[in-house]
């Protein structure tokens, strides 16, 4: 008994420095709250004598009384983290100034450039533009006997419907004047061809012995030329010639047989261009109705109207073009006749026919002529036709097809050279005669077509107009359809 009070006394000693030090800790945190401007923490005493003064006053603790103690923790200003109670106003420090930062990453689209989205939108519809337009001509290069057919009846439709026109004008029933003008057509294309012909025919042999006239004498030139050209290494190349063309027996055969070939597709492309002739000059207007209902309703307008002008423009083409093409010939025919030239009837022929591909067509022509002109005769008969083949076309191309063609036919020279480049690559001759008024043609409809849709767009702005201004114009009670309102 005698250490009990000693042992009282020091656990009395020992709650009394315990208190002290609860008391210093109370006045550091109180003194951390206020340097950084925020409410102490309350601590389990003060929790506790809170809840006592609460109880004791008889009011209500809170709002969520029987709230498990962890829940009244949350409700009372803290958030439990990891078992943890942490103050919502705890303090949170800024980053640092040294760290990065970070750029939201921006939409895709908003990334590429307006010309790189304007270049891809514009890439992919040429390239629907241009797998249309292969398919479009792989159709065309399976029928293309046809296709060629049918646009050299067009053509000659185009020469001779006028004729149809006048007999009509004159009474002529219109069977009766398409049997005339057809059978008068196409008996003078058929006459003109078999002049062509014959005389090609009637001076094979001597122009045979003029080419080999020529070559002896071209021959003999060479040898006694600046350009020291031996006789070894002529007869090198004519020994040269005589292989080649021995090696290749086969391929001649094979062409041969070929050109039989072709002979059959020219006669079969020559019917189907009379019979399409024939039922065009016949039944020209209705098939063109036809062809209209195929059109949607909306675009026909516009079709209805393109169409007279693209026939009025292939008219005046073709029109133009055989009345230059007859003064060509004839012109350039009579210095071949005067010069002694052989053959200058059919050459005149041949530049009348080749005068129906511009530009190229006269080249290749007077080439021709000048060519023959040098074999058969001599150098200067050759100037001499070169001279009044470069004349007629200088005549040609400044006077006669400003004023016969007019602007009728509005075709840039570069257009003219890269569509008949174009043609002939594609379908041959065939394909340069109907290049340069395919191109005319088709300059035409577009120009007709922009125009009337800029004045279908005016017309539209101008109606939509007009009802606004009435609608201003109207004085007040009158408003209303006709009748009412008067009584």
């Amino acid at each position: 008994m005698s250490r009990l009070p000693q042992w009282v006394g020091g656990l009395g000693a020992g709650l009394t420095r315990f208190a002290q030090r609860l008391d210093e800790r109370k006045a550091q945190t109180s003194g951390t709250a206020d340097a950084s401007g925020e409410a102490p923490a309350p601590t389990p005493a003060d929790m506790s004598a809170s809840s006592d003064t609460r109880g004791s006053s008889g009011t209500p603790t809170s709002s969520g009384a029987g709230v498990p103690s962890g829940t009244a923790g949350a409700a009372a200003g803290q958030a439990p983290v990891g078992g943890l109670a942490v103050s919502e106003h705890e303090h949170v420090p800024p980053p640092p100034g040294y760290a990065p930062s970070v750029a939201p990453r921006p939409d895709p689209v908003a990334a590429v450039p307006w010309g790189v989205r304007v270049a891809a939108e514009v890439a992919w519809r040429l390239l629907i533009l241009a797998a249309s337009l292969w398919v479009l001509m792989r159709m065309i290069s399976a029928v293309q006997l046809v296709v060629l057919a049918f646009v050299a009846a067009l053509l000659i439709t185009a020469l001779l419907q006028p004729t149809v026109a006048l007999l009509r004008r004159h009474g002529v029933p219109r069977g009766l004047a398409t049997a005339m003008t057809f059978i008068s057509g196409f008996v003078i294309m058929g006459l003109v061809c078999w002049f062509v012909v014959w005389q090609v025919t009637e001076n094979l042999d001597d122009l045979t012995e003029n080419v080999q006239h020529g070559i002896t004498e071209l021959k003999t030139w060479l040898l006694n030329s600046p350009f020291h050209v031996t006789e070894d290494q002529i007869n090198n190349i004519a020994d040269n010639l005589s292989k080649a063309i021995g090696t290749n027996t086969k391929d001649i055969t094979s062409a041969g047989i070929e050109g039989v070939t072709v002979i059959l597709e020219v006669l079969t492309g020559i019917l189907l261009a009379m019979f399409s002739t024939l039922f065009l000059l016949y039944d020209g207007p209705k098939i063109w109705g036809w062809l209209l209902k195929l059109f949607p309703a909306a675009a026909r307008d516009g079709v209805a109207g393109a169409g007279p002008r693209a026939w009025a423009t292939l008219t005046a083409y073709v029109r133009g073009t055989v009345i230059v093409a007859l003064i060509d010939a004839i012109f350039i025919g009579i210095g071949l006749f005067f010069l002694d030239v052989p053959m200058a009837v059919p050459l005149a022929v041949f530049i009348f026919l080749f005068a129906f591909i511009p530009l190229v067509g006269a080249v290749v022509s007077g080439a021709l002529a000048v060519v023959v002109a040098l074999v058969t005769r001599d150098m200067f008969t050759a100037t001499m036709v070169l001279a009044v083949v470069l004349a007629v076309q200088q005549i040609e191309g400044h006077v006669l097809q400003p004023f016969i063609l007019g602007r009728a036919v509005r075709v840039h020279p570069l257009a003219v050279v890269l569509s008949v480049a174009a043609g002939s690559l594609m379908a041959g001759i065939g394909g340069a005669v109907v290049a340069v008024p395919l191109v005319a043609v088709t300059n035409t409809v577009v120009g007709y077509l922009r125009a009337y849709a800029r004045e279908n767009a005016l017309r539209t702005a101008a109606g939509e107009s007009l009802p606004e201004a009435a609608g201003q114009n109207v004085p007040a009670g009158s408003a209303g359809p006709p009748g009412e309102g008067r009584g």
